[in-house]
């Protein structure tokens, strides 16, 4: 079980200096996450794999964003996020398939993202078209020899499993953001995992509170203060064979990001070391 943390990459300028602070604090894998498609060149692959090589760090997993609006809230979300809007749909597929040659260039073979508020009603003539496109990016990473992760949050945890179903490839599986499902109401994710457990490919350990409207998502939390029970999703994770990345995800800027992500690893680090034993040095 390694713990590792997220990297932002917009731009090549700065991350010798980002891959150099978490050898500093000790972590030796991370999510690459990049929003910014004009990054995703022949030359930045090729500086990012000779500093990866240099700080010896593994990259479990490139979170590939989209172009386009994106507001993270129930209303204007249904609208804005993933491959869902019909408007935004093909640059997205663009997108998300030059996100996964980019990775490719890189030795990533798990590509991460949100796809939306995918419709709960199969008969919705949307679901249909937006697993048309899902299998389209999805045959583009079976390629290249690469998996597509769904990020848990704004789909229930039995509407990814019938996405899955109705796609159809073999490389479709899950990261499983702990505190997405309770931000966005969904499911409490010890018990999600009785639903999609088997898929779960990758990990965000992050923690948050339930709504407490209709309008807004509930708030994270540093982990340990919201509504996630660590102790519960790895218990349930251990019993599936989950035994690989887990990845550390504070949404806050500042001194207090760092501050929050190295106090996570030492409360995780410790479940995962009662329930695992000697399986987490592994």
């Amino acid at each position: 079980m390694k713990i590792g943390t997220c990297v932002n990459f917009s731009e090549i300028n700065g991350m010798e200096k980002k891959f150099a602070q978490l050898r500093e604090h000790n972590f030796d894998s991370c999510q690459l996450v990049s929003w910014n498609p004009a990054a995703w060149t022949d030359e930045n692959a090729s500086i990012l794999k000779t500093l990866l090589e240099q700080y010896q760090i593994t990259v479990s997993a490139f979170w590939c964003g989209w172009t386009g609006p994106a507001a993270w809230n129930f209303y204007d979300g249904q609208l804005t996020l993933g491959l869902v809007p019909v408007e935004y749909r093909q640059m997205r597929i663009e997108n998300l398939c030059d996100g996964a040659d980019f990775a490719h260039k890189l030795g990533i073979t798990d590509v991460v993202t949100h796809m939306g508020f995918i419709p709960e009603n199969p008969y919705d003539p949307n679901f249909s078209s937006f697993c048309i496109a899902v299998r389209t990016v999805a045959e583009h990473l079976k390629k290249n020899g690469q998996c597509l992760l769904f990020e848990t949050g704004q789909e229930t945890p039995v509407t990814m499993l019938r996405c899955f179903e109705a796609v159809g490839t073999d490389n479709l599986y899950v990261n499983l953001d702990t505190a997405n499902l309770i931000l966005y109401g969904k499911a409490n994710p010890a018990d999600a995992l009785d639903v999609f457990g088997k898929y779960v490919r990758n990990l965000h350990a992050k923690d948050g509170c339930y709504p407490t409207n209709g309008h807004e998502l509930g708030a994270e939390t540093p982990i340990g203060q919201g509504k996630v029970d660590f102790r519960a999703v790895f218990t349930k994770l251990h019993e599936l064979g989950y035994n690989s990345y887990v990845t550390i995800e504070r949404e806050i800027d500042g001194p207090q990001q760092l501050t929050d992500i190295l106090e996570s690893r030492t409360y995780l680090q410790n479940i995962i070391d009662e329930i695992y034993g000697e399986e987490a040095s592994c």
